[in-house]
This record gives C-alpha cells, structure tokens and sequence, in this order.
C-alpha cells in the first residue's frame, strides 16, 4: 500500500505557503530569506567563519583567544556578534584569567549575586553539574533581565563536558518579532513588561536574604520590543524565566499575551544548536538571543565557566 501523501487541491504541497495543520504552523518560514541571504554574503578579514543557523550562529575560523588581539581583530568580532547573534570557537584551552581578559576587551564585566563564581575569578560563574547539582537552565531566557542594564554579552567556556547531551541552543529574537502577525506587532510595539529575579533564585533564599537582594534589586521594566544599540532592529525582550507581568495588562490577558511571545523561541527555524566539546566557546548577544541548556546528561558532569559583558538599559 502506498503512503505517499496526496495533496490537497486547495493547498497544493508546492504553494510555498504557510499553513495550519491541527492548529500548528508549516511550511516555508518566507521571511527569514533577506537576512539568510545577507549572512550568506559577509566577508571577513581577520578570519573564516562556518555558518550553523539560517539566521544566526557561526563558528569562527582561525583565531587563538589565548593571545592578545589586535583592535582590528576585536572589532571585527564586534561585528560579526552582531551580525550572527552568537558566534562559537573550538579548541581554546582558556585558564580563566585568560577568558576574563578576552571578555573584557568588549566591555566590563559583571558579579552574579546568586551563581557560586570561579574561587580565584569573582567575573566567572561556574555551573558545575553532577549527579548531585542538576541543571535548571532547561528554559528558554535572556540572561539577568532582571538587573536595570541586562548583559550585553556573554562568552562561556567548556571546562569539563559530558561526552553525550548538553547541548546549548539559541534562538533569534530578530526572526520571533519580524515573524508575528502585524496586528500581534502594533498590540505590543509600546507595551512595557516587568522583570524580576524572585521566580528564578528566591527559592535558595531565606526571608532575610530574600529581602536584601529585594532591595539590591528591585523589580524593573523593560520595552517589550527593545531596538538594538548596533543594528537598531527591534527584538522580542521578554522571556519565561525573569518576565512576570505586562505593565498596565489585565494579569490574565498580559499571561496569555506573554505566553504567545515566549513561545516563539520554540520555532525550530530561528534556532541554532551547539555541541560542546572541551574548551569550546560560546560568545552571544544577550539581546538578540535567547538561549536554552538542555539538561540531558544527568548523572553526568558538566562544568562551564561564564564571563557576561555589562550593558546599557533596554529601549525602543
């Protein structure tokens, strides 16, 4: 018996159209062409770049992050952050004041208040995982949006990987926003959303703790379509872990709202997928991407050191 698929006559399978299929969208994602393209036709001087999404993530090609760099060489990867939302290295055997130098020649870096740090490296959170610490990162995010200037950036190294799982994957937030439906885009241009840490890491907190980071950090607000400092495009800026309410939203409907946005970095088209290997290295714009670590390794050991690049607040 043949299960070739038959196709409809009102949408024939070559239409080049999206569709609803039991309440899910298929079919081509038309509007990542443009920016496909032009990753497609960049040129670097200072090194070779393997793409790995359709619109983000490339490997960089040639460089030794244990040697100073010149100028020339850090604004080129300025750059290329920018244009690929996140870039990865190989083969870099780091020590950590070696990451903490290459991290800073884009910016000063930040303490994590809640994240256990490198003992001899204040700038390095380190997630050391075992059979005995598990990883929570398993949601899609932005980094510290709770803070008033959220990260810039972050460079995290593998220091001890496991040999199967652990993953990372990132998603576009560039594609998620441009990908909404244009009303879906007018309802949420203007709207504001609140932010706060509470969800994430009061839990290891007692009362008094609790209320000192309370005050150290308060809840803020954040556009929830923020426009980039480099590129000037608008990205989506909420995300599951730190985003707790739309400012001046029914709670129920800002829920739903907030909930339709957060999925968006489930679509597998504005995704891109790293394998780590030892002393690999993953370098990501903070704000044109989220991130998720899949945490499918347990009862393995699984170590990263992170430095993250302090930014400037959110704004349309």
């Amino acid at each position: 018996m043949s299960h070739r698929a038959t196709p409809v006559p009102d949408r024939p399978l070559g239409a080049g159209r999206r569709v609803a299929l039991r309440g899910s969208a298929t079919g081509p994602v038309k509007h990542l062409a443009e920016e496909r393209a032009r990753l497609a036709a960049l040129h670097w001087q200072h090194f070779d770049v393997r793409r790995l999404g359709s619109t983000l993530g490339a490997e960089i090609i040639g460089l030794d992050l244990r040697q100073e760099l010149a100028a020339a060489v850090v604004a080129e990867l300025r750059q290329a952050l920018a244009d690929y939302k996140v870039i990865f290295f190989r083969d870099q055997p780091l020590s950590a004041a070696q990451h903490v130098a290459f991290a800073r020649r884009f910016g000063e870096l930040e303490i994590h208040p809640f994240i256990p740090a490198n003992p001899d490296m204040p700038e390095l959170v380190r997630f050391e995982k075992s059979a005995e610490a598990v990883g929570y990162e398993n949601l899609w995010h932005h980094d510290v949006t709770w803070r008033e200037c959220p990260s810039l950036g972050a460079v995290l190294h593998a220091v001890r990987v496991p040999e199967t799982g652990g993953d990372t994957l990132f998603a576009d937030m560039y594609a998620a926003y441009d990908g909404l439906d244009q009303s879906v885009q007018a309802q949420i241009d203007s709207l504001d959303a609140v932010h706060d840490f509470i969800h994430a890491f009061g839990a290891g907190l007692d009362d008094a703790q609790r209320a000192a980071m309370r005050a150290r950090y308060p809840q803020v607000v954040h556009p929830v379509v923020a426009r980039h400092d480099v590129t000037g495009r608008r990205h989506l800026y909420v995300n599951t872990a730190f985003t707790t309410a739309v400012v001046g939203m029914d709670p129920e409907e800002g829920e739903s709202l907030l909930r339709l946005l957060f999925e968006q970095a489930w679509v597998a088209e504005y995704q891109c997928r790293f394998h780590w290997e030892p002393d690999s290295i993953a370098f990501w714009d903070n704000r044109a991407v989220q991130h998720y670590a899949a945490s499918d390794y347990w009862p393995d050991v699984r170590i990263m050191e992170r430095a993250s690049i302090i930014g400037a607040r959110p704004h349309r």
